[in-house]
């Protein structure tokens, strides 16, 4: 294991006013407790990012506490509370679209995640270009109407859903970062590699 000693970077720093939220997201390929910022005013929530040599990494950790520690530790200690996101019934779905339920809530947190991920990465172009039938769609699966989804609004949530899962599945993560407070310095954090 490679140690990586970072000190006092601008972009480790948690962005905009909002408290950082825990978030546990459980997969079939990666399962962990990340970091949630809400937006402020007309700011998106994103899911919180390191920059490391200009190439962002999710920190990600094993347990809420130790996420709630790091963002302690960062100045910015997270809301008590830590929603769970089920993706391993969104990739069950996955599998078979046609024949199997919608599980409408965990599609609808996926759906939200995914873009709160990709902002975060700043990788928004690895999601599909949402238009009309997103919106349709959206709508009819925040409503619980998930069943009278047209032909093309289906394909369209498949399609949406699918790039934000391989999203959460390939993106980079630093595993269980822990922050540190250097003498004479800002924060930083170590990290295995």
């Amino acid at each position: 294991m490679t140690v990586v000693e970072t000190v006092g970077r601008k972009n480790d720093s948690f962005p905009g006013d909002g408290r950082p939220h825990t978030y546990r997201v459980r997969g079939h390929d990666r399962s962990a407790v990340v970091l949630w910022i809400g937006g402020q005013a007309d700011e998106p929530d994103r899911v919180y990012a390191l920059t490391e040599s200009g190439h962002p990494r999710v920190p990600v950790f094993v347990t809420v506490r130790q996420a709630r520690l790091y963002a302690s530790r960062r100045g910015r200690p997270a809301v008590s509370d830590a929603a769970t996101l089920e993706l391993f019934r969104v990739q069950h779905w996955l599998a078979d679209p046609v024949r199997r339920k919608v599980p409408p809530g965990a599609v609808l947190d996926t759906w939200n995640f995914s873009e709160d991920l990709a902002r975060g990465l700043d990788a928004s172009g690895r999601l599909p270009e949402q238009g009309v039938v997103h919106d349709s769609a959206y709508e009819k699966l925040f409503g619980g109407e998930c069943a009278t989804w047209t032909t093309d609004e289906l394909r369209a949530v498949v399609e949406l859903i699918a790039a934000g899962v391989e999203l959460w599945s390939s993106c980079p993560v630093a595993v269980n970062p822990r922050s540190v407070n250097f003498p004479g310095g800002g924060p930083g954090f170590l990290r295995g590699a």
